[in-house]
Parts: C-alpha cells; structure tokens; sequence
C-alpha cells in the first residue's frame, strides 16, 4: 500500500442527501479480496446525464457505452467497478458491459439504455462479469442516499483517500445541492475530464442543457491537471440531475444560455475545480502540489501547451522532488513546447520571488531564496513569454521515487 498522501484531508466532507440519488458499494472480490470495488447508484426516472468522455483511441468498452447512450440523456443506475478497466479486451469486453447492463436493468426497471458504467484499473485483462452482476440485485435492495464516502472508495485504485466535495446554489429562487465524487492518483493527464468522476444534482435541467453547462468546465478543472503526462483509456466525467428540485418550486431548465443557470454553473464550476485539485494532491508518491500559470502566450491554447509542457517535464517534475530552483529546466520546457515565445522577454516567478527576467536571471535573485521556497509543500510558479495577453494555469505535482516503485509493482 502506498503511502497516504500528505495532502490527504484529515476529515472528509458529509456531503448532504440529494433527493433521487441512492447508491451502495461492496467487495466483489474484481481483482483484491475483501477490497470494496463494485459501486450502484439508483436514480429517480426523472434523472437526465450529459458527460464527457476521453479521446483515447483505445478507449474503454465501458466509455464506448457511455458514449453510445448519453445521446439518450436519460439515467436509472450507474454501475461502476475498480480493479479492472475493461479496456483492450476486445468483443469479451463489450459482452462483460452488456451484461452487466441488462443485470442493472433489471434490478432498476429500466431500459438497458438507462444505465450507466464504469470500469478502473488494470488495462488488457477480461473482466468477469460472473463476479458482481449477482450482487446488484443486494445492492439495490440496500442503497442508501447517504452512502457517498463508501461510493468514493468503491472507485479507487491506487488513490490514498477518497475524494469528496459538495455545493449549492439557488435556481430561480431555489435552493439545489451539488455533490461530486472521483477518483484518480495514477494516469492523469485528462483528454476531457479524469480517470472518473461522478457529480449529482437535484436540479431540473434537460440532457442537451445539462451539457452545454458541463462541458465547458471541464476545461479549466479536469483538463487543466496533470500527475503525470498519461491519459486514461477510461477518462468519464458523469453528472445526473434528478430533477427532483421541482418539488419544491425549482424550474424546469431547457437551455444551456439560461440566465437562471447563473448560479448553477459557477457552483458546478467550483465542484469540479476542487475535485481535479484532490486528484493532483492524491499523485502518487508526490510530496509537492504545483500551480503553474503561464502569462504573455498569443492565445489561451498556446499558453496552455506550454503550461502542459513545464508540468510534465520529468526534469521539471523531479528538480520539484528534489526540491531543487532548477529554473533553467523550466526555460528548456517553455522551448520544446512549440509555441511561441520570447527568448529575451522571458520571465519566471516561484511565488514573489522573480528569479528570471529579459532572458536573465533577475539581478536580485539569490539561489538560497529559491531553494527555501522549494521546501514548501504548495508552490506556485508563474512564466511570462513575453508575446501577447493570453494565459492559462494548470495543476501538477513532482514525480518522486515512489512514484516509480507505486508503478513498477503496479500489476504485482
């Protein structure tokens, strides 16, 4: 077992109740015995979804299900195992996920369409669905709607804690509640979203509404994190909206532009942001949790290209580990990035300390200054290149030498 990471919370949050949404979890013995690996959650038939998916080419069965039915928008169950990602499993893969959605079909009364899955894990080996498609029915019978911090366990992998976070807000006068739930330490490097995430709402908007609000955030969040330059084959970002809030006078949404969304969407935005945070803080073996915004760039993509090339740099990445100032690496990565940039313009920060400008090192910058502020925990570095207005931030950690050994003994 790896070690917990430093930045784990010393208390989870107690996410509230959201009216519609009931879930339970329990050992199915996937891949661990005694490991709880197998999460259901049941939803009202009022439930919409929308969701983003990876664009890994060799994506997941599980994620080609959800990519084949989101179009549908509506939700009864989500089905979600860890232990084993049911990914390059070829025709075996796709049967395991039909089974296991006829099983949750029934147990919910739905359509096979109306239910959603997720696998995490080891990639390339066949996932049995003899082992837990029994126990949905049991699940079922036992789900409970306060049952969030054993659903967060059920979907880790090698994550050291489970990652919670909730919100709310008002619709039109309306108070409504957003919970979140992911998981992630090891292959972060999003193309859409994070190895998994889960988010709840009672809120009443319509599937095409729902993700013209998501999807948008997941730019700033998910896709702006970064543990280690690796991007899932099961990237899936979910959010279910019971709609259940109508009950007490909230609207009805059907558009993505509605005003009333207002709220919502900076609320969501926030969930979002603060459970892509936790999976940086949960990287494996990292010691260092690292806000890297890079200023000056000709469009937001370019900034965020060399922003992505800095924070996963492996030299980058282990100076972070060795808590060494090495700024000339970071100035090697803003170069292979691609993008342009000023060479004499450029400029870098750790925090307030301007340890480069004009292409130099800053005629006040002291080494021993860097190195103090390298033995912090949480860094902030900031890089102008010195060629127009845009800028982005993303989110990373170092790579540490348990990072090596977490992985090295991954599948042992």
């Amino acid at each position: 077992m790896a070690n917990i990471s430093p930045f784990a919370p010393t208390r989870l949050p107690a996410l509230p109740v959201i009216d519609g949404v009931r879930m339970a979890a329990c050992a199915a013995g996937i891949r661990y015995p005694g490991r709880t690996d197998l999460l259901l959650a049941l939803f009202e038939p009022t439930t919409t979804v929308a969701g983003v998916l990876t664009r890994s080419k060799t994506a997941s069965a599980p994620v080609e299900w959800c990519r084949a039915h989101l179009k549908h928008g509506m939700a009864r169950a989500l089905v979600v195992n860890s232990g084993n990602a049911n990914a390059f499993t070829g025709m075996a893969g796709r049967e395991a996920v039909k089974a296991t959605a006829h099983a949750a079909a029934n147990v919910a009364d739905c359509l096979e369409s109306d239910v959603y899955i997720a696998s995490t894990g080891v990639i390339g080996e066949p996932l049995d669905p003899g082992k837990f498609v029994g126990l949905l029915a049991g699940l079922a019978e036992n789900a409970q709607a306060d049952a969030y911090e054993m659903a967060a366990r059920a979907i880790m992998t090698t994550d050291t804690f489970p990652k919670l976070a909730t919100r709310s807000c008002e619709i039109d006068g309306v108070s409504v509640t957003l919970n979140g739930i992911a998981k992630g330490a090891g292959m972060i490097a999003p193309d859409m979203a994070t190895m998994l995430a889960f988010l709840f709402t009672d809120a009443a908007i319509e599937p095409g509404a729902l993700h013209d609000v998501m999807a948008p955030l997941v730019e700033d969040s998910f896709n702006a994190i970064t543990i280690d330059s690796d991007t899932s084959t099961s990237d899936t970002c979910l959010i279910f909206a019971t709609g259940t809030a109508t009950k007490r006078g909230a609207p009805r949404i059907a558009r993505g532009d509605d005003e009333r969304l207002a709220g919502f969407r900076e609320a969501l935005g926030e969930l979002m942001t603060d459970l892509a945070h936790q999976i940086v803080k949960d990287g494996e073996g990292l010691t260092k949790f690292v806000k890297l915004t890079v200023t000056g760039a000709e469009t937001k993509a370019a900034a965020r290209t060399i922003a992505l090339s800095i924070a996963n740099s492996p030299l980058v990445k282990t100076a972070l580990a060795g808590e060494d100032p090495n700024w000339g690496r970071i100035v090697m990565a803003v170069g292979k990035a691609g993008e342009a940039a000023d060479r004499d313009k450029l400029a870098i920060r750790f925090g307030d300390i301007l340890v480069a400008e004009n292409g130099g090192v800053a005629s006040g910058y002291r080494e021993e200054q860097g190195a103090a502020y390298m033995k912090r925990a949480e860094l902030e570095i900031a890089v102008d290149v010195g060629v127009g207005e845009a800028a982005a931030t993303v989110w990373t950690c170092d790579l540490t030498k348990e990072y090596i050994a977490i992985n090295a003994d991954y599948r042992s």
